[in-house]
């Protein structure tokens, strides 16, 4: 069981990245992508961190997500399989037997979701209904400030 998750873990590595634009002197525009694996709650996640770490990376310390888009370009393919006969010899006879062996599924694709944000200082007004970036990043809030995010764990 362990393996398995550390397996899973490793898969989901690096799987996810975010780009911010800043659109105006308090709003950007979170684009964020996560692989297959992640599925749409984990392209959801990596946007709502993103705007987090965004919004303290601009100086502000509060932020509101006005709006939001998502989309899903996971598509799976079977690639081409490949027929295998064996036959032998019996009695005079050659009996052949033809199994089909199909081809690897392939995934590509991404998860994609796309944040609309509003930043605000502690002393704005709206600040009081606005998420604290530092609350929602967690105690190791610095750490992802500095590194951003790459997983969708």
């Amino acid at each position: 069981m362990r393996i398995a998750f550390v397996l899973v873990a490793a898969a989901l590595a690096g799987c996810a990245s975010a780009q911010a634009t800043r659109t105006s002197q308090n709003t950007l525009q979170i684009d964020a992508g996560a692989a297959p694996e992640c599925g749409a709650q984990g392209a959801a996640r990596v946007a709502a961190k993103s705007a987090a770490i965004e919004t303290l990376r601009a100086g502000y310390d509060r932020y509101i997500i006005t709006g939001g888009q998502s989309q899903n370009n996971v598509s799976t393919t079977r690639m081409p399989g490949r027929f295998q006969t064996t036959g032998a010899m019996s009695g005079g006879v050659y009996r052949t037997t033809t199994t089909y062996v199909p081809g690897p599924t392939v995934t590509t694709g991404s998860h994609d979701r796309s944040l609309s944000v509003v930043m605000f200082r502690e002393d704005e007004p709206g600040a009081e209904e606005a998420v604290d970036a530092r609350e929602a990043l967690g105690p190791e809030w610095q750490d992802l400030v500095k590194s951003g995010i790459r997983s969708c764990l």
